[in-house]
């Protein structure tokens, strides 16, 4: 949506109907250039104008002191985007498929997301203690793309693990 002369996504929202008074919506709007969290109230009837927004797909190509490089898998165009416009990049390796939002007004490039999961190798961890596993602990791991992951203890190196890439953290062993 279009706010303040600037893009943001309703992260959050809740309507309120009080017993006194008219009913509001209060959002949690984020910004998606600077990606910071404005909490606003907006009465029941207000009217917001919406920002017409494509998702297309692309493939991370490579990175470079310009930033973040990526082809259209339809056109073969190449996209750059910054570093802030590629949030969880250390996730990423070279020919994982993506999704960049575009303003359908201006062609203008908003934000990379990557898939929920993605499945990469560890590349270091130390080796855990046979047998222990009755509690949940978990150890730090490098990955290929230099991310550390924490992992459950049985985990070792060379593996191959699925990441949820929302919350940094291990999801399952991949076979």
């Amino acid at each position: 949506m279009e706010f303040n002369n600037d893009l943001y996504v309703v992260v959050e929202f809740q309507h309120v109907k009080p017993g006194k008074g008219p009913a509001f919506v209060r959002t949690k709007l984020r910004n998606i250039k600077t990606g910071k969290i404005l909490d606003n109230t907006f009465s029941a009837g207000h009217k917001i104008t919406t920002a017409r927004v494509e998702q297309r797909p692309h493939q991370f190509i490579y990175k470079d002191d310009m930033g973040y490089n990526f082809m259209d898998m339809n056109t073969f165009e190449q996209v750059a985007l910054d570093e802030k416009m590629v949030p969880f990049a250390d996730l990423m390796k070279e020919g994982q498929e993506v999704t960049i939002l575009f303003h359908a007004e201006t062609e203008a490039p908003l934000t990379c997301e990557i898939p929920p999961f993605v499945e990469l190798t560890i590349t270091y961890t130390e080796p855990g203690l046979k047998g222990d596993t009755a509690t949940n602990a978990s150890k730090p791991a490098i990955v290929e793309t230099g991310a550390t992951i924490q992992v459950p203890l049985f985990i070792g190196q060379d593996e191959k693990i699925k990441v949820d890439t929302r919350t940094y953290s291990y999801a399952e062993r991949v076979k």
